[in-house]
C-alpha cells in the first residue's frame, strides 16, 4: 500500500512544513530525494564562493536545520553552518563527494511520483489530481530537469541550503573542529583512534579528499619480527611499534621536518624503503594504538571511534577470510580492548564517534 512507504510519510511532513508550496516544489523535493545534488556541483571553488556570500545573506533558520528527503540525501541548512563555523570551502568539497556517489534512478523517481500522484487522486495532497498529472507529464516529457522553487515558496520560507548525502551529515560538527583548528594553529596533528572496522580508514580518506593533507596509518608501524616477543605482547599497547612512530613521524611533524615514512610490509616481514613526505598544515594519523600513552602528548586533537561489537563482527567476517577474522577475535581484538581499558583511550580523546552502522 502506498500509504505504508517511506515515500508517503515523506512527501506528508514537506507538506506540514511547507503547506504554501506548490507543485513544482513537491517535483523539486522528489528530484532531490533521488538524485541529489549531483546537478548542482560545477567545481568546489564555486560552490564555495556561492556558499560564503549566502552565509553572508541568509535568515536565521526558523525550524530543523537538517531536513530529511526520501532517500540517501538530505537539505542542511545555510544558517546551520553559518552557525556551525565550518569553512565554506571544507564544506563546498564535501558537497562535491556527495554530489559523487551513487544516487538513484529514473525508474526511481517514477516509483515517487506514482505516489504522489495517488495522494493527489485521494485529495491528500492540495493540488488538483488534473492538474498535478499534466505537470508530472509536462516534466517527464522534458526528461526530468532539475527544478526551481517557485516564487511563493522563495516569499514564503526564504530556502537556503544545501543537499548533502545522509551518511555525512553527522561527521560536520567535527569538520568545523578541524577547521577552527586549522584557523588558529599554524600546523595541526589530529589522531583517529578505535577499534578494528569501525572506519577510521575510511573517515581519514574522506578527510584527505576535504583538505591537502598527510593521513599517516598505524598498521604502518606492526612490529619488526625481532620485537615480536612475549615480552613485547604482554606490554599494554605492545603489539604496534610505537617506538618508531613516535621517532619517526611524530618527532618530525612536530618540529615541522620532512617526515622519512618507513612502511612495515606485512608480505615479507622487513621495512620498505624511506618516502620523503613534507609535514602540511593538517597531518591525520590513523588507526588503533594512536593514542599510546608515548604518542597522546603530540596531537592537537583526537576522536575516539567506537564500534557496535555485532557491526564489528559483522565488519570483519565481510572483510577477511574466516581463518583471519578468527585471528581478530581470538588475538587482535583482545589486545585491542585490553590496551583501551587499561590506557582509558577513549575517555583521552577529544571526541567519542558511536558507530552503529
Amino acid at each position: 500500500m502506498y500509504h505504508a512507504s517511506a515515500t508517503y510519510q515523506a512527501i506528508l511532513n514537506q507538506l506540514r512544513r511547507y503547506p504554501d508550496m506548490e507543485i513544482q516544489d513537491l517535483l523539486k523535493f522528489l528530484h532531490q530525494s533521488t538524485f541529489g545534488c549531483g546537478h548542482m556541483i560545477e567545481s568546489p571553488a564555486a560552490a564555495a564562493n556561492y556558499l560564503r556570500q549566502e552565509m553572508q545573506e541568509c535568515p536565521p533558520l526558523l525550524y530543523s536545520p537538517i531536513e530529511e528527503l526520501d532517500g540517501d540525501f538530505c537539505r542542511v541548512h545555510v544558517d546551520y553552518l553559518r552557525n556551525l563555523k565550518i569553512s565554506p570551502d571544507t564544506f563546498a568539497n564535501l558537497f562535491a563527494v556527495s554530489a559523487a556517489l551513487p544516487c538513484g534512478t529514473y525508474a526511481d523517481l517514477e516509483e515517487k511520483l506514482d505516489v504522489a500522484e495517488k495522494m493527489a487522486e485521494a485529495g491528500e495532497i492540495p493540488f488538483p489530481a488534473c492538474a498535478f498529472s499534466d505537470a508530472i507529464n509536462v516534466w517527464r516529457n522534458a526528461g526530468y530537469p532539475a527544478q526551481h522553487h517557485s516564487e511563493r515558496f522563495h516569499q514564503e520560507y526564504f530556502p537556503a541550503y544545501r543537499v548533502l548525502a545522509n551518511q555525512h551529515i553527522a561527521w560536520l560538527p567535527l569538520l568545523a573542529q578541524i577547521d577552527r583548528l586549522l584557523e588558529e594553529k599554524a600546523r595541526v596533528i589530529f589522531a583517529i583512534e578505535g577499534g578494528s572496522a569501525a572506519g577510521k580508514t575510511t573517515v581519514a580518506a574522506l578527510l584527505r579528499k576535504l583538505y591537502d593533507c598527510n593521513v599517516f596509518h598505524m598498521d604502518d608501524f606492526f612490529l619488526r619480527p625481532e620485537q615480536r616477543t612475549e615480552e613485547r605482547y604482554a606490554q599494554v599497547g605492545g603489539n604496534v611499534d610505537h617506538e618508531r612512530f613516535r621517532e619517526e613521524v611524530l618527532l618530525p611533524l612536530s618540529q615541522r621536518q620532512t617526515v622519512q615514512y618507513r612502511r612495515f610490509d606485512c608480505a615479507t616481514f622487513t621495512i620498505a624503503p624511506a618516502e620523503e613526505i613534507l609535514p602540511k598544515k593538517l597531518n591525520i594519523i590513523e588507526g588503533a594504538y594512536s593514542m599510546h600513552p608515548e604518542l597522546a602528548g603530540f596531537y592537537d586533537y583526537s576522536v575516539y571511534m567506537w564500534i557496535n561489537s555485532d557491526l564489528q563482527r559483522a565488519r570483519i567476517e565481510k572483510r577477511n577470510t574466516p581463518e583471519m577474522a578468527q585471528c581478530f577475535f581470538d588475538t587482535w581484538i583482545p589486545m585491542e580492548q585490553e590496551y583501551f581499558t587499561k590506557t582509558d583511550a577513549a575517555v583521552r580523546c577529544d571526541m567519542i564517534w558511536e558507530v552503529w552502522e
